[in-house]
């Protein structure tokens, strides 16, 4: 308390003490440079920065709005093109394949008939073929019978001579 009275009194020592902050505020304490030269730099960054962004926005913009009028017409042009091209084509090669498919289906029922008429005249040479068998047969058998007949009628002649010899 005494200090501050003998301060606040007008002593001789306050223009020393005054002079002597001031002295250690220039010298010493940077605070003030530092802040104005920390403000100086935020606003020259943020101009250059906002004058960057502002071109790369337009740039965007600008780009986008080409895209839109021209590009993105253009290649919805080409796509239609390019699909209805397409679209022909696949046309035009399914109608091949159905004309395929049907000469194969034609060409199958062909061959089909084909074979069913190749069955139909083997089974009709078959039935011809075990006729004439059956008819072969019944000759060979008429034969053997014929030729047993007269093997029986030959054996019993020669017993009937055996027997006139044997009498002796």
């Amino acid at each position: 308390d005494r200090k501050r009275e003998a301060l606040g009194a007008g002593s001789p020592i306050q223009p020393i003490i005054k002079d002597v902050g001031e002295i250690y505020s220039r010298l010493l304490d940077h605070r003030p440079v530092i802040q104005g030269e920390i403000r100086y730099f935020v606003k020259e960054f943020e101009e250059k920065r906002g004058l960057r962004e502002l071109r790369v926005l337009e740039n965007l913009k600008n780009t986008i709005f080409e895209t839109n009028e021209h590009v993105l017409p253009k290649c919805e042009q080409a796509m239609h093109d390019s699909l209805n091209e397409a679209f022909k084509r696949l046309q035009a090669a399914n109608n091949m394949i159905h004309r395929l498919q049907e000469r194969e289906r034609e060409e199958r029922k062909l061959q089909a008939d084909k074979l069913m008429a190749r069955e139909e005249k083997r089974i009709a040479h078959w039935e011809e073929f075990m006729k004439e068998q059956q008819n072969k047969q019944a000759e060979v058998d008429e034969e053997h019978r014929k030729a047993m007949e007269r093997l029986k009628e030959q054996y019993s002649e020669m017993e009937k001579e055996l027997t006139k010899y044997v009498s002796f």
